[in-house]
């Protein structure tokens, strides 16, 4: 059934100047002074612009169903992107529609693009606005608008808004300064397409009541007032909701929308709720939820997928500012892949799974990556991409926010003007680490590894089944931790470390195979030279023989070692 007043929430986006407000303006005002306006009060509170929220209602459309309902268009004004991600918080889909405003000369700009990318992540339909078409000289005004069209068309072809309505039109003619009495041009036109583009938008009251609250006053012998967005869940009267940055729990004294007490109110709903001894002070803006629901996290796991207009690799251990819940905090990332042989396997949704091996990246894996291992594959054509990836992230200090909730890392130190995209990547958080001390706690549980390599060499043979080795340890080396861990000999023999030999960092192999004819040959001629020359018996034979001296023979040693194990213990498969 339609509801008396069908809410739809508009996100008004676009790059900085690009009239934004002004057309939120234009829109609230065109609408509220059209055929329905019914109360004074309705035109008092018809523009509320210092919240960044306005109302625009009309009559439904014949599409969302007979009768005399209304549909309200809730415009969300997001300047700048911080808080449009925050509008768009937890994958609770509120933003119904999403109105991206292009300055008609001025055409895409970073954060236009910006704007698109976010839209791709969180929204399902878009209308494009081709705004200021005042400043187009009249005689080739028709011109510049068709081909900034076909330019945007262009631009959306490989998007999920391709073939979405673009629309023309002038909110404040004449610019900031300009008179009142200039009409805006094209407006009314635009309300038509908003309201083709009207649909019921899908609802679901249940999950855990979340809402974010975008405005914060007292009422004289009532209490105070929190008015905002339930981004997810729904709220009755007498439930207890929690402020979780102020870790306070209320109950809910009453409610409305539109002016009209109610009991009950669920997810995309405005809602004002009020609740007693609160002082409005201590919170402007943020989120409110049933008590517990929310978690506050040092550190979790993601997935993550890279934005494809971002330039440059991302790199484990680079910093991005993480967007998630409500906040944005500066993070540290690491980037991890299934274990080789698990590259292909089927993608886990909003679930980790503890048990698995993963292998540690030092930069996200994607076609233009150029990690190690993958230049040795490259000659069999394909790069291997796994078909998901991680991050481990740490917050520079703990942020408070939904389980499963979206996060979008990106580089916003970046030069606002330089025409890049900031957005680096996005995932869903899958698990928060709530202990301060999660190094200790916590990351001993993850299990990604590093693949470890290490290279020595043969100093002499003991005997048919030993042979001493140096360089592969530095001097202090605690070499007892090694001991029993398996190498190999560049000649093909297997071998054990068995223990150290003097204080220098040498030590000895065991060959339970014993060593081949050949390379005992090797080693003996080889050493027989070194003492030689130790005795300092500098004969010309000697110095011949220095050109054909045997090359050592190396040995390798390879292991895995856990990123997180406090033991740092090896091991080999």
């Amino acid at each position: 059934a339609v509801p008396p007043v069908l809410n739809v929430n508009v996100g008004v986006l676009g790059h900085i100047d690009s009239g934004k407000t002004a057309l939120a303006r234009a829109l609230s005002t065109t609408g509220s002074t059209a055929a329905f306006d019914r109360a004074p009060q309705s035109r008092a509170r018809g523009i509320t612009l210092d919240l960044g929220f306005s109302c625009l209602r009309t009559a439904l459309p014949p599409q969302l169903g007979p009768g005399p309902g209304e549909l309200q268009f809730t415009l969300v004004d997001c300047p700048g992107h911080a808080s449009l991600i925050r509008t768009i918080i937890g994958g609770a889909q509120i933003i119904d529609l999403m109105m991206l405003v292009i300055d008609v000369t001025k055409g895409m700009q970073t954060q236009s693009a910006e704007c698109l990318v976010i839209g791709q992540i969180a929204c399902q339909k878009m209308v494009v606005v081709l705004n200021k078409i005042d400043l187009l000289p009249e005689g080739k005004r028709q011109s510049a608008i068709e081909k900034m069209t076909k330019k945007m068309q262009k631009t959306l072809e490989n998007t999920k808004f391709h073939g979405c309505p673009i629309v023309a039109v002038a909110a404040k003619p004449g610019g900031p300064e300009a008179p009142e009495s200039e009409n805006p041009l094209g407006v009314s036109e635009l309300i038509e397409v908003l309201k083709s583009q009207a649909y019921l938008p899908s609802r679901d009251p249940s999950g855990y009541f979340l809402m974010a609250v975008d405005h914060c006053f007292s009422i004289k012998g009532q209490g105070t007032v929190m008015t905002g967005t339930i981004l997810s869940g729904s709220v009755s009267l007498g439930d207890n909701v929690e402020i979780p940055a102020l870790k306070v729990t209320k109950k809910v004294k009453s409610m409305q929308m539109f002016h009209n007490p109610v009991t009950y109110a669920m997810q995309g709903d405005r809602v004002g709720i009020c609740v007693t001894q609160f002082d409005p002070k201590l919170l402007e803006r943020g989120l409110i939820c049933t008590p517990e629901s929310l978690h506050t996290v040092h550190a979790a796991i993601i997935s993550v997928k890279k934005i494809q207009y971002f330039r440059g690799p991302l790199q484990t251990k680079a910093k991005f500012h993480i967007t998630v819940g409500h906040e944005t905090v500066m993070g540290r990332v690491m980037f991890f892949s299934p274990a080789p042989n698990n590259f292909n396997e089927e993608i886990q949704e909003n679930a980790f799974d503890f048990e698995k091996d993963y292998l540690y990246q030092e930069e996200y894996l994607s076609k233009d990556s150029n990690s190690s291992e993958n230049k040795e594959n490259d000659q069999a054509g394909e790069v291997q991409l796994p078909r998901q990836q991680w991050a481990l992230l740490e917050f520079e200090k703990p942020v408070t926010c939904p389980k499963l909730c979206l996060v979008i890392g990106s580089k916003l130190d970046t030069d606002i003007h330089a025409n890049t995209c900031r957005l680096a990547f996005h995932g869903v958080l899958l698990q928060g680490m709530e202990d301060k001390n999660y190094m200790e706690t916590f990351l001993p549980k993850l299990k990604v590894y590093k693949l470890k390599h290490k290279e020595g060499q043969v100093e002499r043979v003991m005997d048919d089944y030993s042979v001493i080795g140096r360089s592969l340890f530095k001097k202090e080396t605690n070499i007892q931790i090694f001991v029993g861990l398996k190498v190999k000999l560049s000649t093909g023999e297997d071998g054990i470390i068995d223990g150290g030999f003097g204080q220098s960092g040498k030590f000895k192999i065991r060959i339970p195979d014993g060593l081949k004819p050949d390379t005992k040959m090797l080693l003996t001629v080889a050493s027989k030279k070194k003492s030689k020359a130790g005795k300092g018996d500098t004969t010309k034979e000697d110095e011949s023989s220095k050109t054909d001296s045997a090359q050592p023979v190396a040995i390798s040693l390879v292991f895995k070692r856990y990123v997180f194990d406090t033991q740092k213990k090896m091991i080999q498969s």
